[in-house]
């Protein structure tokens, strides 16, 4: 193929409908929609309000095999599969993540799709967008500012510098700011602390944006965030601090879910934006429970593979929301396998069946452990210019081992034609297999066991390890009544083990838990895991370099 038109320049010949008109397509008013220009809206809190009474559509989960550079395309995925039901007569509404900027100047890019299954517009979206992650920021880093302004005062808390557990963030990938002193220049200036940065769609402060169902829910997770501990051990939670309602403030419009198209006009709800890695990687809750009330069909996904934002989603959205999935569709490209299967990434475009085969012991760990929560899957080969017919059959014939259907969907070139086999499938499957929806474990199970079971059942791990002092967080997080949380891993996207160069399917590893972080607004525990950051790095060339605007204020080499 010779001159393939960029995602940014596919994206800026979108042919966009007013936001309105495509609102219009799930029965939404002007008077239902807040506009930001014409091509983007929030949905109102009056409208919001008035959906109890309807009906509950079909909830599909797009996820993916472990990624790799080469790519797996599991948002276009999810894009193309909602414009192909749409194409076969379904009413079918997308729910996405934002974007955060770390990835966008880093070396992921952004998350708005590609090819022809995007959502547009593609460089508002993976820039500012409706400042939603800016207002979290800023909510964030408003308790940030009222911890060190009440130590600097009298501190009646007795909070101890020593023990602050909240951090600030930043939406960008910063290592210089993972460990800081503050508070340095003389007794004006504060408290002087060991402080640090995450990057912000690892905030708790974003995980209670996504789990919150209202204001009110969003206002008490807030409030019950524990942000340090006292001179005697105590914790302190930013209600104390008399917190919880101006940071709300900064956040009531941004919880009122995105409103954006695909580039074939249909309607998408962007909403939130967790890490699967360092997160719990899901869309907000208001935004999937407001589409399941909008579409027959809602098609979502989670971040990275199916080992961290699927799991996340049904162990921790699902169980926390009370939703129940009708599908998982799980992407793999030939590329990506043949990666897995140890092939260089210059020398994936050459046709290697043997290869792809080796790489299907990823793909079928991720149909096993998919097959634990009791939610019918099948496959989808997100196709490649490059891919021969004998790779996509060494794919299918791996996955009729597991009695899991494969379909070939070309929606990166074609759009949502090039997915209405895909779409079919996936209708067929819902309509013929019905889900029996459980998490991996009850939540009565010990903390240290949740996340034994989440390494040996998920991860193909012999055991999980830690130092003595994090056991006793174990024991003692137990013990002050947090023993049903669930568990958020933080590790490694790139395998199932902990080191990030070990492809395939591994087994027989220890998983490494270095830190672990009580998140009790959002109420899960954040187990960390090997040498995973919370707060990322740029690599040596930043997709940044290629980033420019012309001189009629055009943007470039965005992805």
């Amino acid at each position: 193929m010779t001159n393939v038109p960029t995602d940014i320049e596919i994206a800026q010949a979108a042919n966009k409908l007013p936001i309105s008109e495509v609102a219009a397509k799930i029965n939404l008013k002007p008077d239902n929609i807040i506009p930001y220009g014409h091509d983007k809206a929030k949905i109102s809190y009056d409208f919001l309000d008035t959906l109890g009474s309807q009906g509950e559509g079909k909830l599909i989960l797009v996820t993916a095999i472990s990624p790799t550079p080469a790519g797996e395309g599991k948002t276009t995925t999810t894009v193309g599969l909602g414009d192909g039901l749409n194409a076969i007569g379904k009413k079918a509404v997308m729910c996405l993540r934002e974007p955060s900027l770390g990835p966008c100047f880093g070396m992921k890019g952004g998350a708005a799709g590609g090819g022809y299954a995007q959502v547009v517009p593609m460089t508002d979206i993976n820039l500012h967008f409706t400042g939603d992650f800016h207002a979290i920021g800023a909510a964030h880093n408003l308790l940030s500012a009222l911890i060190d302004n009440h130590m600097h005062w009298d501190n009646k808390l007795g909070i101890d510098p020593r023990r602050v557990t909240w951090r600030r963030v930043l939406d960008m990938n910063e290592r210089a700011l993972r460990t800081i002193t503050s508070g340095l220049g003389g007794f004006h200036n504060g408290v002087v602390r060991e402080a640090g940065f995450d990057i912000t769609v690892a905030s708790e402060i974003m995980a209670c944006f996504c789990l919150a169902t209202d204001l009110e829910d969003l206002r008490t997770r807030i409030g019950n965030i524990t942000i340090g501990y006292t001179h005697e051990g105590d914790p302190v939670q930013a209600r104390a601090l008399k917190a919880e309602g101006a940071m709300t403030a900064l956040l009531r419009d941004a919880l009122q879910p995105n409103l954006v198209q695909t580039l074939e006009n249909n309607p998408a709800l962007m909403h939130g934006g967790p890490f699967a890695n360092i997160a719990h990687g899901c869309n907000s809750v208001i935004a999937t429970k407001t589409a399941l009330k909008l579409a027959d069909y809602v098609v979502t996904e989670a971040g990275f593979g199916a080992d961290l934002g699927a799991e996340k989603f049904l162990d921790i959205k699902c169980r926390k929301a009370g939703l129940h999935p009708d599908a998982v569709v799980l992407v793999a490209t030939t590329k990506a396998l043949k990666m897995h299967g140890g092939v260089a990434k210059n020398d994936l475009k050459s046709e290697n069946v043997e290869a792809v085969r080796k790489g299907c012991e990823n793909l079928g760990r991720h149909i096993r452990n998919l097959g634990q929560f009791g939610v019918p899957v099948t496959v989808a080969i997100n196709h490649y210019v490059t891919d021969t017919d004998g790779e996509h059959q060494a794919i299918k014939d791996h996955c009729a081992e597991f009695n899991v259907n494969c379909t070939v969907s070309s929606h990166w070139e074609h759009g949502g034609k090039g997915a209405v086999a895909l779409a079919e499938e996936v209708v067929d499957l819902i309509g013929n297999q019905k889900s029996q929806y459980r998490p991996l474990y009850m939540d009565d199970v010990a903390l240290w066991e949740k996340t034994r079971t989440v390494a040996r059942t998920i991860y193909g791990a012999e055991d999980i390890t830690a130092d003595k002092k994090v056991r006793k967080q174990f024991a003692d997080f137990e013990e002050a009544g947090y023993g049903h949380y669930p568990i958020c891993m933080a590790k490694t996207q790139y395998s199932f083990s902990t080191d990030p160069l070990l492809l395939g399917a591994p087994t027989g590893h220890d998983v490494a838990i270095r830190e672990i972080r009580l998140a009790t607004g959002a109420e899960f525990l954040v187990v960390i895991c090997g040498a995973i950051m919370t707060m990322p790095g740029l690599p040596r060339v930043p997709a940044a370099e290629a980033i420019n605007v012309t001189t009629e204020g055009r943007i470039t080499g965005l992805f």
